[in-house]
Order: structure tokens, then sequence, then C-alpha cells
């Protein structure tokens, strides 16, 4: 039983690839691959249809290049002062409040994005509209900041003390310390940090759909980051619903879905390659890489790409410091710009929240959260929302937490080092990589066309749960590896079966971690619009879901159809966005004091 749940990683990437390719390969039979990919317009419903996808792939790295100018350097400078400058009674504060970041819905950064951000562009920058490439960056940057900052948190935290100590003894400041001694010896961390960054800007959907203006152009000048531009993901989730199947047009749309697909697993395999080769190096006699390994990460195209571009960063901040002003002054001018960098990310959140907490709080009574919508959701209620996405999450969550533990208790208790094992782990990463809409468009050709679910309850249970299986069998098996062998070998030595040691004595205490998999899993998989919108969500309905074939209200999805559809729907829109948003960010402050009160008992 344990083998077969490990398989299911590899049979969900097998049959993702496989319905994809199946239905996006005929795009390229009627266009031809050099033409699909840089046919300069895209224009499906035109009298002469056309399906070159250059201009989505163009807006897709013009908003991700930007959002990583705007990122890496606010995510660098909130690691640098959480690992380095901060209190440990600051740190418990400011960590927390950046993860929390990356709690919030995208939907309701979309939300926050088409309500504020683009009217705030307008004005300041007097454009006739705000919806532009500058929006859509601003936005993923803010949601690649946590990603960024917490594994470069990491990477700063685990160079060898003994390098800080040495440089503070030979008469360095701290900021040159920082500079020229921790931040050289984590830059493999930092890339592999701006890498996975990379492919959570590129992944989004919700978000910029609702902000970048959605026109298949390139802008002209190249620059003009007030233009509108489309990204792949964005293409996907407007024009996926409104699609004849089997059409010229819906073959290119899943075209577009493998051009995406294959652009992030690159990306994030990259990601993985860089942090898999770190962690074989420590705990070794030397703190650095040696030998083949070393050779390997120094020569490997996308280490030079990232730490080149990270070290010329660096030293482009730093190096007038040292040159202008002398080493104590220009101490505390990068401890001011490093600080000043925290202050701005806990700003945005600080701004998000306070928007959506005073007007949405106002919108909150017991008939809105108790009612049906009405007046297509302008009055009413949400309780058919709020019902139908613990509906979806329950039942992703009764999918995946089974599978994803069994899988890890395979991965850690009963294999070793095996094809098997590689290919399971590779796929789960794979899984992990994969955008939420591309989850969305694989249920809805394979559950809702090929099983004939239909748009249902079940399927958007089947997507979710495949979404959230990575992280619950990541987590599981990091719970588990925590364990000590010697609880292992004491079980043994009395006698048990290597199941009851398993069942008795590994699992009772990795229970901690594995729920806070759990948790992490739930925040995520209720906040999600892009993978429930094509398979199980409906806008409106006055009567709760009867069976598993019919389909289901969801929060997410109500409030994306609230915003962009329905006009005077705002009172309801902040409302409903508001209890997402509590919803969300209460599951994920579980999973933060979980966490921590497990960490406060290994340490005791």
């Amino acid at each position: 039983m344990l083998f077969c749940a490990a398989l299911a990683a590899i049979v969900a990437v097998f049959f993702i690839i496989v319905f994809l390719l199946r239905d996006g390969y005929q795009i390229v039979l009627e266009t031809g691959l050099w033409n699909f990919l840089v046919g300069a317009e895209w224009n499906p419903t035109g009298l002469n249809p056309a399906y070159g996808v250059f201009p989505l792939i163009t807006g897709t790295i013009l908003v991700m290049a930007l959002a990583m100018v705007i990122a890496v350097p606010l995510s660098i400078g909130s690691a640098v002062f959480i690992a380095e400058i901060a209190s440990p009674g600051m740190k418990s504060v400011i960590k927390p409040a950046i993860e929390l970041l990356a709690g919030i819905p995208s939907v309701v950064y979309g939300f926050f994005g088409l309500i504020l951000l683009t009217d705030w562009i307008r004005v300041v920058f007097d454009q006739p509209s705000g919806s532009s490439w500058l929006a859509g960056s601003i936005l993923l940057a803010i949601m690649a900041i946590p990603t960024i900052t917490s594994v470069a948190e990491d990477a700063i935290s685990s160079v060898p003390r003994e390098f800080k100590e040495g440089s503070l003894a030979l008469g360095a400041t701290h900021w040159q310390t920082i500079r020229r001694v921790i931040v050289p010896g984590a830059l493999s961390g930092i890339s592999a940090a701006i890498i996975l960054g990379m492919g959570r800007a590129i992944g989004e959907t919700m978000a910029v759909l609702m902000v970048t203006g959605n026109a298949a152009v390139i802008p002209d000048p190249i620059y003009d980051v007030f233009s509108p531009v489309r990204t792949l993901t964005g293409t996907l989730g407007i024009e996926m619903g409104e699609v004849a199947f089997g059409s010229t047009h819906y073959h290119a749309l899943f075209g577009v879905a493998v051009v995406l697909l294959f652009t992030t697993l690159a990306i994030n395999s990259a990601a993985r390659v860089i942090i898999t080769r770190i962690q074989g190096t420590q705990g070794t006699a030397r703190p650095t890489p040696s030998g083949r390994v070393k050779a390997a990460i120094l020569h490997s195209t996308p280490y030079q790409a990232i730490t080149g571009a990270a070290s010329r960063i660096t030293h482009a901040v730093s190096a007038p410091f040292g040159r202008l002003l002398p080493p104590r002054a220009s101490q505390r001018c990068a401890f001011l710009l490093v600080s000043l960098s925290v202050a701005i990310v806990i700003a945005a959140l600080g701004v998000i929240l306070f928007e959506l907490v005073v007007n949405g709080a106002g919108a909150i009574s017991w008939e809105f959260l108790t009612g049906s919508p009405r007046d297509l959701g302008r009055a009413g209620g949400i309780f058919p929302a709020i019902v139908g996405t613990f509906y979806l999450v329950g039942g992703a969550l009764a999918i995946a937490l089974p599978l994803g533990i069994a899988t890890a208790v395979y991965l850690v208790e009963y294999t070793a080092e095996t094809p098997l094992t590689r290919s399971t782990r590779t796929a789960v990463d794979l899984l992990n990589g994969t955008p939420s809409i591309v989850f969305g468009l694989f249920g809805f050709a394979f559950l809702v066309l090929f099983m004939g679910f239909g748009v249902s309850l079940i399927a958007g249970q089947i997507t979710l749960g495949l979404m959230i299986l990575p992280m619950i069998i990541r987590t599981t098996e990091e719970a588990l590896r925590s364990i000590p062998g010697s609880l292992r070998e004491g079980s043994y030595a009395l006698g048990a079966t290597k199941w009851q040691t398993i069942w008795r004595v590994v699992l009772p205490p990795a229970l901690p971690g594995i729920l806070t998999g759990a948790i992490l899993s739930i925040g995520r998989a209720a906040g999600e619009t892009a993978p429930i919108m094509f398979t199980a969500a409906i806008f409106s309905s006055r009567f709760l879901p009867s069976s598993l074939t019919e389909p289901v209200m969801a929060l997410p999805y109500h409030l994306f159809v609230l915003t962009t559809t329905v006009p005077g729907a705002a009172t309801q829109s902040y409302g409903t966005a508001f209890v997402l948003l509590l919803l969300v960010l209460t599951i994920y402050l579980a999973a933060i004091l979980v966490r921590r009160r497990y960490h406060r008992a290994t340490v005791m």
C-alpha cells in the first residue's frame, strides 16, 4: 500500500504532461512549432485567427523581470536584517510577518491591485489607465518577497559561524563581514532563492490577470512600463472558460499551457539542483564544496548566470559606501538601507491589511455571513461560498493527506536511494513547481471532460488534492527525518516490527511537523482560484451542493467574479476579501504557532 501511494506523484505528473500534450500538440501540427512560438500576434477570435504566443511570452518575461528587480534587493536586505541585525525578539515578529505575505491569496492581491494600486499608478504617473506592466510587476514583487527572503535567510544563517568570528577578529566591521564574507558564502543559496522567486512570478495567474490590462501586445518602446501586457497564465485564465471544446483555439490554449509548464519546470529544476548540491555539502568537515561537486556547481550555467548577477548587484550597491565613507559610517548607511528594505516590506503588508480590514469589516453582518447571494452578488450573503470552500478544502485534504503521509513514510522508512526514490522525489518537485492554472487545465481536460465528472465538487477536490500533495509529502518527510535513529533502534531491540516502530514510535513525535504541513496545505487550498475556476466553482447559488457531482461556490472565485464582472458590488467585494483573508491568515498563523511550539519543545 505504501509503495502504491508513492507511485501517486509519478502517475500525477505523467497524466498532467500527457493530457496537456494530447490537447496541445495539434496546434503545432496546424501552425508549426516555430510559428506558434515566435508568431507576433495572438488573436484567436479575429477574422483571420492568429496563434503566435511570442507577445504572451514577452509579457510574461517583462512582468517577471521587473518584479525581480523590485523584489530581489528588498528580499536580500530583509534576509540580511533578519539573520544578522535583528534581535531575537524582533526576529520573532518580523519573520512571521513577512511569511504572512505568502499566506495572502493571490486573488486578494489582485483585488487590492485592481482597487488601489492601479488607481494610484493612474493618478501619480498621470496615465489613462493604471492596469499595466508596472502594476503586475509590483504585485508579483510583493508576492515573491516571502519566498526569496525565507530561502535567502536560511542560506545566510547556514554560513559557518567561524567565518563571521574570524572576520571580526581580523578587525573587519560587521557590515564588511556581511558584504565580503557572509553574503559571498551564502551566494549559492541566495541564487536558488532568486530562481524560486522567478518561478513563483511566472506561474502566478489571478493577480496578473486582474491588473496588467491583458492586451496581447509587445510594449512600444519595450521599456514602457505603463503599457498593458498579457501573460501566459493570464491568457489561460481569461480565455479557457469561453473556448469551444475541440476548436483550434482550444488546442492553442493547451499549447500555451505546455509552454508555461516546461518554462516553470526548467526554472524550478535549476533551483532544486543548486539547493540539493548545497545541502549535499553541509555537515562535512570542510564547509565549502570540494572536488567534483564544487566543479559541477561552479560550472553550471544557471549558477554562473544568477550568482554573477547577484554578485554584481551586491557590489554595485555596497561599493560606493566603501569608497566614499569610512568603515563605521559606511556600516551605519548600509544598515539604514537594510532596515529600510524591511520597513518597506512590512509597510506593504500593513497597507494591504489596513485597506482590507477597514473597508471589509464594515460589510460584515449576520446576514452577510449566513445568507445567500442576491442581485448578482450585490446583496445578500456568502454562506454558500464559505461552506463550499470548506467542502473543497476538506475533500482535497482527505485525498492528499493519506497519500502524502504514506508516500513520505515509504520514502524515509522503507527505501534507500534507488531509481524509484529519485523518480518519486523528482515527481514531487515537479508537482510542487507546477503553476496552479496548469492544475486547473489538467483537471478540466482529465476529470471534467475525459472522466465525465463535469464541473463538480469532486473534480475540484481531486485537483486541489494533487496541488497540495507535494507540500504534505515534503513536510512529512522532514518531520520523519527529524526523529533520532536511536528511537527506532531501541524499538527494534525490544522486539517490535518495523511497522509497529513506525506507527507507535516514529509517527507520534513527528505529528507536529505533519500537522504543520497539513495546516499550510489547508491555507493554500482555501485561497486558490485558478485550479477550481474550470473544475468546480460557480459564481452564485442559493443552495449548498447535495452531492459530489454538483458544482459549488467558493470564496476565491466569488471574489474574482465580483471584482472583475459585477459593477456596483464594492461593499460585497471588500467583505468577501476580508472573510477570505481572515480565514487563510488564521490558518497560516496556526501553522506558525504549531511550528514555534514544536521548535521550543525540541530545544527543551
